[in-house]
């Protein structure tokens, strides 16, 4: 293992991914931040309007996201995450409220799709073989190329999950990415696929308890410290330029660049990254939900695609929300808790009054994941020897989720410990 520092740059998930595995082996490990908290797009924070601490967004992880597993156990927060025991889904139709359960078997037989208990209402058999060419797509190809996007199981299953895990229009997007979230998780049974949600907070499972790793193993994160400059060579970097101050880099020292792609492409001139983003919209309403309520309920033919239950407080999830991005507030928020209301049947004999309510738009909340954009992701490794990057927009193989940002932080960590950011000749992209 070479000696020297690593110092990674940004501590959103893929940035303390890194530094918890660099960490854990003994490697001097050095993180900044430039803003107030880290954690980047998965934070939490107090609302004054709602009287709640609250999260940005609602980010579902999955039981087969092993990268995720990894992290937590790692930092002994895998309490952090809470879920059903057995896969089970949820949906209620807004048009016709007609409401379901899908309860999918733990093995990789999927013998539930047989069962109309545990099934997509009106499906049959043929429905769900529909859908198996996104298990192996051709590349380049766009979802809609892989498969025909219609019948029972694409509109009641099939789209909503891919909207949520893409990000973008299903349709529309790289079929590649959706097929290997299928593979990863729908195709393996559902022991693969039950639903996790970070409790109580994002912070509080992911972030703060990777805090607490590091400054216990003499390596805090630095918040408030941008890295204005990165100084290189044709071969390596050789000095970062802090806010507070700038450093010179040994022939040991490596770095990380785990920030968003625009920050990413300022630091590091003439890379090429996505350039297309989607917007996900959210709602958070302090009300209690009612008894027997999901923890998670998907909601098809409304604005609002996901509620959260949670024990202070319902939350909404809309993906791919471009078109809401600059919806009025109030009566975006209106909409919404009608909607739920109806959802959660709020409405008998009157419907509720709006609760105190925040909405948090994140208008580049990720990369646009159609096959353009996919293949605009480069790789970690760079030409500078000491450079590898980071980030869910990076090409790791998924769209930009929590596994796929844990992901790219352990690989990175990995080329670091092995002393070598470049593959020789390899282009920016």
């Amino acid at each position: 293992m070479p000696r020297g520092t690593v110092h990674v740059i940004g501590a959103g998930l893929a940035g303390l991914a890194a530094a918890t595995a660099l960490a854990e082996t003994g490697v001097p490990v050095e993180v900044s931040e430039a803003a107030a908290q880290a954690g980047g797009r998965c934070r939490s924070y107090f609302d004054p309007q709602l009287g709640l601490t609250i999260d940005n967004g609602n980010h579902l992880v999955l039981s087969g996201n092993h990268a995720v597993q990894r992290y937590l156990a790692r930092l002994g927060a895998s309490a952090g995450l809470a879920g059903p025991s057995e896969a089970e889904f949820a949906f209620f139709d807004a048009a016709t409220g007609e409401a379901w359960t899908i309860r999918p078997n733990r093995g990789p037989l999927a013998w539930w799709i047989l069962s109309r208990k545990r099934g997509v209402p009106g499906a049959s058999l043929s429905h769900y073989l529909a859908m198996l060419p996104l298990v192996a797509p051709g590349e380049g190809q766009r979802v809609d190329e892989a498969i025909r996007c219609r019948g029972p199981v694409w509109d009641r299953l099939m789209r909503p999950f891919l909207l949520a895990a893409l990000n973008t229009e299903p349709e529309i997007g790289a079929a590649t990415l959706a097929g290997r979230v299928i593979r990863e998780t729908l195709a393996r049974g559902g022991a693969a696929y039950r639903p996790r949600i970070a409790t109580p907070t994002l912070a509080a499972a992911f972030v703060e308890p990777a805090e607490r790793y590091l400054a216990e193993r003499g390596a805090p994160v630095r918040l408030g410290r941008r890295l204005k400059a990165m100084e290189t060579n044709p071969t390596r970097v050789t000095g970062l330029a802090f806010s507070d101050g700038r450093i010179d880099l040994s022939p040991e020292d490596r770095v990380i660049l785990a920030t968003p792609p625009g920050v990413t492409g300022q630091l590091y001139p003439g890379l090429v990254t996505p350039d297309r983003f989607s917007a996900i919209v959210n709602g958070h309403f302090r009300i209690a939900p009612p008894p027997g309520a999901p923890l998670i309920l998907g909601v098809l033919n409304a604005t609002v695609e996901w509620i959260f239950c949670f024990e202070d407080r319902i939350s909404v999830t809309i993906s791919g929300a471009d078109r809401l991005a600059g919806a009025g507030r109030e009566a975006l928020a209106g909409k919404l808790w009608e909607e739920v209301s109806h959802a959660l049947g709020l409405t008998a004999p009157l419907p509720p009054p709006l609760p105190p309510w925040q909405i948090v738009t994140e208008k580049r909340a990720t990369f646009a994941a159609t096959p353009e954009q996919d293949r605009r992701r480069p790789k970690a490794a760079t030409p500078l020897s000491n450079l590898i990057l980071a980030g869910d927009w990076t090409q790791t193989g998924l769209p930009a989720t929590i596994e796929g940002a844990i992901r790219s932080g352990f690989r990175a960590a990995e080329m670091a410990k092995k002393g070598a950011g470049a593959i020789a000749g390899s282009p920016r992209t």
